[in-house]
């Protein structure tokens, strides 16, 4: 069995695909306590940062800081996290994840132990979050 066949992020989209280019695609990860969560996946099965070259270390930073200015934007939260772990699926990729104060595990990290009972809390549509995105992508862009 070959490394993308056992990766999940190679045989899976990783959630619903809000956007995507020839490098990596952008998904709205469908989570009820953080509503509006993403991740910026790279297409191509790499684990750190440092496998790609420059032109494309930047282009991922432009897509994950768009996805930051479109989260803030389209769900309003009070803190965006951004992280790059990779412990359990060694697939370079990113989660944004909109906090709220009041949220399960604020301030510590949502893969921690819960601090109190979950919010119910509505989130952005995938198309408000897309529109959002595609938006702060130009601008991020230069365009």
């Amino acid at each position: 069995m070959s490394v993308a066949d056992a990766c999940q992020l190679c045989r899976e989209a990783g959630g619903n695909i809000l956007w995507q280019d020839e490098l990596c695609r952008l998904v709205l990860v469908p989570d009820a306590d953080y509503p509006g969560s993403c991740r910026v996946i790279w297409k191509r099965h790499v684990a750190e940062m440092t496998d790609l070259d420059t032109r494309e270390r930047r282009h991922l930073m432009s897509v994950v800081f768009a996805a930051e200015a479109a989260v803030r934007r389209a769900a309003r939260p009070d803190k965006v996290n951004l992280a790059s772990l990779g412990n359990m699926v060694p697939h370079l990729h990113w989660h944004i994840i909109p906090r709220w104060r009041d949220d399960r595990h604020f301030p510590n990290p949502i893969w921690g132990q819960a601090a109190r009972p979950a919010t119910t809390r509505s989130g952005p549509s995938g198309e408000a979050l897309r529109s959002a995105f595609v938006e702060a992508l130009a601008e991020e862009q230069g365009g």
